[in-house]
């Protein structure tokens, strides 16, 4: 797509593809403050995981309410918006989250949003990748953000839905019937960035050790959280790190490498690229740092000519 050039009463108009990776999605928010400071219009949004909540709750003009809250948390705060899941679908049920998201930003529907708005879930019975586009939009987040072994399934209209990363991490193709000025893409999969020393590391030994303090620390905390004489035995059954672990690190790197395959096939006008050592999939905490570099990244990323 040739990039049309704005004049000085006119805003560029941007589709914007807000990829998944966990954590590393709060960079999303610092690209979106970006794009709206140097006067980018941003006319439709597609996301997938946490892609699909941030780009959900910016459709829905609640992204200061979101960024606000979601700083003030600790540790504590984040260990008791998850509620455990006493079966073997998942760890977490998602409606503690989910409760605070609706006192926070409502549940509208996503027809009603002002910016058009397309949530990326996988139906893992018939094995496609669904579009939501109607209706309550914190179900179609619910539903694109069920990260395998994570979070449990959402059964919504006769479906099973998981994650949107497990089939489409890159969601461009719901952009095609939109004709804006520019398409816009956030990879949360770019290649590693080493600083000094480090760089004599190989990228294997620090994702490790990323992940084992991440997934390890998370599970942990969890446990002596929501600890009881009466479920001590069945909450050891439930947590095996090795597992969590093998499994989230084997996740990131499927969905990494099907987010390049859709650039391949796809490429956007613009690719944002976050280093995808940049933090854990699990390190929520680290949400200014996460900010911050979205905002760096949209700033080095975007050539001057399509600028303002």
């Amino acid at each position: 797509m040739p990039h049309s050039h704005p004049t000085e009463n006119r805003k560029q108009t941007v589709s914007l593809i807000l990829g998944s990776g966990g954590a590393r999605g709060l960079a999303h928010i610092g690209i979106i403050r970006w794009l709206e400071e140097q006067g980018y219009e941003i006319r439709f949004v597609s996301g997938s995981s946490m892609g699909a909540l941030i780009g959900g709750v910016y459709a829905a003009g609640k992204l200061d309410e979101f960024e606000t809250w979601f700083k003030k948390l600790s540790n504590t705060d984040i260990l008791g918006l998850a509620d455990i899941a006493w079966d073997r679908s998942g760890l977490i049920k998602g409606d503690k989250l989910f409760d605070a998201l609706k006192e926070l930003i409502g549940d509208p529907d996503i027809e009603e949003l002002a910016i058009p708005f397309t949530a990326v879930a996988t139906d893992i019975e018939d094995e496609k990748e669904v579009w939501l586009q109607t209706g309550s939009l914190l179900k179609a987040i619910r539903a694109s953000i069920s990260l395998p072994m994570i979070f449990t399934p959402y059964h919504w209209h006769d479906m099973t839905l998981i994650d949107g990363g497990v089939l489409n991490p890159m969601p461009i193709a719901p952009t095609f019937n939109h004709n804006n000025d520019l398409t816009i893409a956030v990879n949360l999969g770019g290649k590693p960035v080493f600083d000094g020393p480090s760089k004599a590391e190989s990228e294997a030994e620090i994702d490790e050790d990323s992940w084992l303090n991440d997934i390890t620390g998370l599970f942990n905390s969890l446990k002596e959280h929501f600890l009881s004489n009466s479920k001590e035995k069945a909450l050891e059954k439930t947590f095996n790190l090795d597992v969590y672990e093998v499994s989230n690190k084997a996740f990131d790197s499927m969905q990494n490498t099907i987010a390049r395959q859709k650039l391949a096939a796809y490429p956007p006008d613009i690719t944002i690229e976050i280093p995808r050592n940049a933090c854990g999939m699990m390190e929520f905490t680290k949400v200014n740092e996460m900010i911050q570099l979205g905002y760096r990244m949209a700033a080095d990323t975007l050539p001057k000519e399509t600028r303002r």
